[in-house]
């Protein structure tokens, strides 16, 4: 009786835990870390400021972070080079802003390949211009702007993820405005319901109309809604002194759909001899895919 009795509990504790598993709870197995990082391009007039005197710690602090993706923004080919050299770990895709091949300015997306396979769109870069198919740019934007994208899976889950990642152009407020447009559409249109993160300098601030825009349709700041408070500075521009307040902004910004939770989300104030790693800080946030 006593053995009958023990296997008979080792079955339910069994169908209980298989029960468990079905039902949907959350596990760490879905969360991903996605940073969104202006490294500014390699300037040479930035001294001491310049590429070579920072490329370290800029590739020391995404080692350190461990984020599953890193949207970046400002680089320049050989800029990535430098971080594939750095980050074993990581592998990126984009394509350079001016020509479509290695010319001007990525917003490449990094990202780890212990976590997560690249499934589709290793070559989709979309042009913010009426010619989004060619490089080009329209309205009053002063230089050409891209919106890369890709399809990833999770290895721990098989689940799939949709990232996106850009920057605006700071000089035109319409460019700004229908690059919004062409954005929200874009994502609709690639990933549909499924999980979506967006990352990107958008040189807006969040009382702006683009800005509406991308938070009212589908999308959400991830900054408003994360579950725990946010951590660290509210702005991200920062010119690269930590003594120049003078003219810090939020401008950087991750965007989420409704099959994500926004667990925690950080702005990184690291600095060194009074100087950031870039003239912009990193965002950084913990999501969490839907079940």
């Amino acid at each position: 009786m006593l053995m009958r009795y023990v296997f008979s509990s080792l079955i339910l504790g069994t169908l209980v835990l298989l029960a468990l598993a079905t039902v949907g709870i959350p596990t760490a197995n879905a969360q991903v870390k996605v940073m969104s990082y202006n490294i500014r391009y390699d300037n040479p007039d930035d001294a001491p400021n310049n590429w070579d005197n920072r490329k370290e710690r800029v590739a020391n602090l995404i080692q350190f972070y461990e984020p599953t993706f890193v949207g970046t923004q400002e680089a320049l080919f050989h800029q990535l080079k430098d971080l594939d050299h750095s980050l074993s770990n990581y592998h990126w895709i984009g394509k350079g802003r001016k020509d479509g091949k290695r010319g001007g300015e990525f917003s490449a997306i990094l990202y780890d390949t212990t976590k997560v396979k690249l499934v589709a769109g290793s070559n989709s870069t979309i042009w913010l211009s009426k010619t989004p198919n060619i490089p080009s740019k329209s309205w009053d934007a002063a230089l050409p702007r891209i919106l890369t994208w890709a399809e990833f899976e999770l290895k721990s889950t098989g689940r799939h993820l949709f990232v996106f990642n850009t920057h605006f152009d700071h000089v035109g407020d319409t460019a700004r405005m229908e690059s919004a447009k062409i954005i929200v559409e874009s994502i609709q249109n690639i990933a549909g319901d499924k999980p979506v993160v967006l990352t990107g300098d958008f040189n807006i601030t969040d009382d702006s109309e683009p800005y509406r825009l991308l938070n009212s349709s589908f999308l959400t700041d991830a900054y408003t809604e994360t579950i725990l408070p946010p951590v660290g500075p509210v702005f991200t521009f920062n010119g690269f002194s930590v003594a120049d307040t003078s003219n810090q902004k939020r401008i950087d910004y991750l965007f989420t759909n409704d099959q994500i939770n926004v667990l925690k989300y950080a702005v990184i104030a690291a600095f060194k001899n009074g100087y950031y790693p870039s003239d912009h800080l990193p965002a950084l946030t913990l999501l969490e895919l839907n079940q």
